[in-house]
């Protein structure tokens, strides 16, 4: 299976416009319960995912899901991964060097990882609840594709998945053109806010919140 942009719902730089935006600025732009839990961080200092979702869940203690799912995912997808809430080591350096053979381009994963050094050196994103040095066993197909709530938010195949050092977020592929177009209106009025600040106005001035002055 393949994927390009001509294939999404969201324009063909969203990857570079989700960068500058920031995940913050997405989920305040989105106006949707689309934040991942917080527990849920980059595993290496840097890591970046925008792309396409491909869910898919893992049962507890087991990857065998992940290794099918390698099999089917389209290229230029996000993988995520919910694991019943168990932690262990779902995905090391060989997941990976499986996951860049298929065309993956991320991994998000409420559950557990290893192989650190290796992925960081590879350079390949990952955003994980911990790290894990115990295995998994494969016995359980899991489910693959499938609509599920990921620590928090909703995630359907093909939705708009951005990692960054802030968090993770995942909105609907049917907004995410406009919450794209409704974050670079927000980071445009936000470089105005601070050119002003620069010039000498105050937040509560700019806020229109100068009636609180005299309240303390």
């Amino acid at each position: 299976m393949s994927m390009n942009h001509s294939d999404l719902p969201f324009p063909a730089d969203f990857a570079e416009r989700a960068r500058l935006l920031g995940t913050s600025t997405l989920f305040e732009a989105s106006h949707l319960p689309c934040a991942v839990d917080s527990d849920i961080r980059r595993v290496w200092a840097g890591a970046f995912i925008a792309g396409p979702a491909y869910p898919l869940q893992c049962s507890p203690g087991d990857n065998l899901a992940l290794h099918l799912a390698l099999e089917r995912v389209p290229r230029g997808s996000v993988l995520v991964v919910g694991t019943g809430n168990f932690i262990a080591g779902y995905w090391g350096e060989v997941l990976t060097v499986a996951a860049e053979a298929a065309g993956v381009i991320g991994l998000v994963i409420d559950g557990g990882v290893r192989d650190i050094a290796a992925l960081r050196r590879r350079g390949f994103p990952v955003f994980a609840r911990a790290i894990s040095v115990k295995g998994t066993v494969k016995a359980s197909l899991g489910s693959l594709g499938k609509p599920f709530n990921f620590a928090g938010a909703v995630v359907a195949q093909g939705d708009l998945v951005v990692a960054d050092d802030d968090g993770v977020v995942i909105v609907p592929k049917a907004d995410a053109a406009r919450t794209l177009a409704e974050g670079q209106a927000r980071a445009d009025k936000e470089a105005l806010m601070m050119q002003a600040i620069e010039q000498g106005t105050t937040t509560l001035e700019l806020m229109q919140l100068t009636q609180w002055r005299e309240a303390q």
